[in-house]
């Protein structure tokens, strides 16, 4: 099966979030699969001018016609990630040096309809058409609708897949969304385009593709519902109710983390040789200046500072589980009033409590495989890629049961699950994995059962292929009924 993977972002060459691990990881699992997977994304500056790419141009300049009054001239070029075709997306404006969440999302959303029209235009020019294009959040929701409403027969058979990574960000945009494509205004109706008087991409997406899938299997279930679906439940219920949705839990690519073989951690180890992580709990506490308080687990946070992610909740909850006592790093960037707290909150417990306020990849390497423990206490999480990589290093989570972290930790087997937003529960969860770690045989069965657990996306991958199958079985049939 061909298969077009289509992101904004895809590890190594940009990362903002977690669906840039997505999108460089499952391709590569499908192509394991026997599918000719290839993954487009956009020619950031930033992979332009690093020579580890070596990028060739396959189409030295393009025009990609937006509408009767739009068009600009664009470059395809190509390079190969471990087997994995990757294509680019060059054009002269909108993708700037270096890429980050206010580059990326910039306002406007006109980079993300060049994006989806180029997209397809240099599949035509290059003549490889998919069998599925695999569409990612709402930068990429106006793929399928371009497909549809002006693809004309070159892409009627093409199935298109949707996935949803997080409902809570929409793409929300007027009129001229539509002007610029010469798309008629008469799709601005809750049918088509429109949600809550905007033209939504994400609903856009949905709309239009064959099926629509989230991270997890619980998040699909949640978002159906007001608490979660972000003004959308109604049309996450509609799409379950056709059969159009379901949810496809992330895996990690176990090759990336991986503790027998990371460069950047001080000693490596494995389910059956766990010394070494003794020694990375040692290195890990030197280096950020944390003296150790004899019998207290250490428990890791690698996140972005926000209320969803709990860090409020934790920062209600940290007094009381340093008296118990215990032991907490936090790595992360992200809000500033909660930067500040814990900034505050160091200066206050400088035995209990360390705060790494930037971004260090190999810092996080080693919070992972040098902690005891990992806190995601989030308020929601679509899947979650922290719980499995600190499984992948014997480090036992403590979460909240929503999302993907409900459909991966389990009470007393691989972690410690709390249910509330209530700094009480948390620190019920966190009392328990004490108890625990106190108990050295219970603490070894509970990181070995997170190290030996099944997080390649191989499984995950074979999902996504029967996904794909009823995707081009349903798009024969409409093709079928439009013809």
């Amino acid at each position: 099966m061909r298969i077009l993977f289509v992101s904004v972002e895809v590890a190594p060459f940009a990362k903002v979030g977690g669906l840039a691990d997505v999108a460089g990881a499952l391709p590569k699992a499908l192509r394991r699969l026997g599918h000719d997977a290839r993954v487009v994304m956009p020619l950031y500056r930033m992979i332009e001018d690093d020579p580890r790419w070596q990028l060739a141009t396959t189409l030295d300049e393009f025009e990609v016609r937006m509408s009767s009054h739009w068009s600009k001239t664009a470059t395809f070029r190509e390079t190969e990630l471990e087997g994995l075709p990757v294509g680019f997306i060059g054009t002269d404006e909108w993708y700037g040096a270096s890429v980050n969440s206010e580059t990326l999302y910039q306002p406007g959303g006109m980079q993300h309809l060049f994006f989806s029209q180029a997209v397809l235009t240099a599949m035509e020019q290059l003549d490889w058409i998919p069998d599925v294009i695999h569409c990612n959040d709402w930068h990429t929701g106006f793929v399928p609708c371009l497909m549809r409403e002006k693809g004309g027969n070159t892409w009627d058979e093409v199935a298109s897949i949707y996935t949803v990574h997080n409902l809570a960000y929409q793409g929300e945009f007027g009129f001229e969304v539509l002007d610029a494509l010469d798309l008629p205004r008469s799709l601005f109706n809750s049918e088509k385009v429109e949600a809550w008087g905007r033209v939504n991409f994400l609903k856009t997406g949905c709309v239009y593709s064959d099926r629509v899938n989230t991270v997890s299997e619980t998040y699909a279930n949640e978002i159906q519902t007001p608490e979660f679906g972000c003004s959308l439940e109604g049309l996450m219920a509609h799409l379950d109710h056709q059969g159009r949705l379901a949810g496809i839990l992330n895996g990690i690519d176990t090759d990336v983390w991986n503790p027998e073989t990371d460069p950047d951690i001080p000693v490596h180890f494995s389910a059956r040789n766990l010394a070494g992580k003794g020694e990375c709990r040692k290195k890990l506490l030197e280096e950020v200046g944390l003296p150790e308080i004899a019998g207290a687990p250490v428990f890791g946070v690698v996140s972005r500072l926000s209320s969803q992610k709990g860090m409020d909740l934790m920062l209600k909850a940290a007094e009381a589980m340093f008296s118990l006592p215990v032991q907490l790093i936090v790595q992360g960037l992200g809000d500033p009033a909660l930067a500040q707290a814990f900034t505050k909150l160091e200066a206050r417990y400088p035995n209990n409590f360390r705060f790494v306020n930037r971004f260090d990849a190999p810092i996080a390497q080693r919070i992972y495989a040098g902690c005891d423990g990992f806190l995601m206490p989030s308020a929601f999480e679509p899947c979650g890629l922290g719980q499995m990589i600190a499984m992948r290093y014997g480090t036992v989570p403590v979460v909240r049961a929503t999302g993907g972290l409900a459909d991966t930790v389990f009470e007393g087997h691989n972690g410690f699950v709390f249910h509330h937003m209530e700094p009480m529960e948390l620190l019920s969860a966190v009392e328990r994995a004490r108890f625990a770690y106190q108990r050295p045989d219970q603490w070894q069965k509970l990181m070995q059962k997170g190290m030996k657990t099944d997080l390649t996306w191989d499984n995950s991958a074979k999902l996504y292929t029967r996904l794909y199958e009823e995707a081009r079985a349903s798009r024969g049939i409409l093709a079928a009924k439009t013809a």
